[in-house]
């Protein structure tokens, strides 16, 4: 059958990374017969139930939405394969699939991974890949198996980090490329003329989920290491430190200065428009937009407007 006929798809997803994949499915031609997201979470101070970006644009397009807190037991199973979709594409579902599943559709199912496998496997690997200090990432379309991110490779597209790039960012820049590898390689996936390619397992890394206990600085790493985090962090779960009165303080951007600290760890050396200079195990960091409780975030030359840290030594227990 050639992969201009259009095919009955399934589409996997919940966060809004997962959105652009699935405009892309939707302007491909073939038919999205079901889109499959979380069940709605509680969100907001009033705790009201939110449905995910997935099901806000599925239902937008007239889509079927299904919500299952198991795809492992019969029923859900046989939903899907009621469905007799010939792929199912998945984009940062957070539900496991079972091996059924994995097998229901004729050309079983493929993942839109975003690092560039086998590097950083696992369900965090933008704010993974920033930590380490990578000098690039991209995005990775792979035949799904029982495994975690352990498929063959289909297809791939890099992209370089550029310096200072935040997490909030690279996931922008990766949402979109995940959606255009995607969509390059779609007819030929159809048409069986994609091979896969092994893993090389010895070359994996595990990125592990974000815990909030990760934001909190401390000030005898090095400079360079602390920026990664501001960075990683932003805008979940927002690096922070502890200020002399006990408050936290959130860090939205910061950068590495390659120069000497002369001072304990923690310790506020200087003030300016330019920034607030913090010292650290190796250098210095400067902060360049903070945020007190309650209150919005501020440029460095906003905030010293209204508050001073000059003197004081941040971090828990300073």
């Amino acid at each position: 059958m050639p992969a201009s006929v259009p095919r009955r798809l399934v589409f996997a997803g919940t966060p809004e990374f997962a959105v652009p994949c699935l405009d892309a499915l939707l302007a491909s031609g073939h038919e999205v017969c079901a889109v499959y997201t979380q069940p709605d979470r509680p969100a907001g101070r009033g705790r009201a139930l939110a449905a995910s970006p997935v099901k806000q644009r599925a239902l937008a397009a007239g889509i079927e939405v299904r919500q299952p807190r198991t795809l492992r037991d019969a029923e859900a199973q046989a939903a899907l394969a009621a469905l007799a979709p010939e792929l199912m594409v998945v984009v940062a579902y957070g539900l496991i699939l079972p091996q059924a599943v994995l097998d229901t559709p004729r050309l079983g199912c493929v993942n839109v991974h975003a690092s560039l496998l086998p590097r950083w496997r696992g369900a965090a690997p933008i704010q993974r890949t920033l930590l380490a200090g990578d000098a690039e990432t991209g995005v990775t379309l792979m035949q799904m198996e029982a495994g975690l991110d352990t498929g063959p490779m289909l297809a791939h597209a890099a992209l370089p980090i550029a310096p200072g790039q935040s997490g909030g960012e690279l996931h922008d820049a990766l949402s979109a490329l995940g959606a255009q590898l995607l969509a390059a390689h779609l007819d030929a996936l159809l048409a069986g003329q994609l091979s896969g390619t092994a893993q090389d397992d010895a070359l994996a890394c595990y990125a592990a989920k974000l815990d909030k206990a990760e934001a909190e600085l401390d000030w005898s790493q090095p400079a360079i290491a602390l920026e990664r985090r501001v960075r990683a962090f932003n805008p979940w779960p927002v690096a922070q430190t502890t200020l002399a009165d006990g408050s936290v303080l959130r860090l939205w951007r910061a950068i590495a200065l390659d120069a000497p600290a002369d001072a304990s760890p923690g310790q506020v050396l200087a003030e300016s428009r330019d920034g607030i200079d913090i010292a650290c195990g190796e250098g210095r960091l400067r902060l360049l937009e903070l945020q007190l409780p309650g209150r919005k975030p501020l440029a460095a030359a906003d905030f010293l407007n209204s508050r001073r840290l000059a003197g004081q030594r941040l971090g828990a227990g300073a």
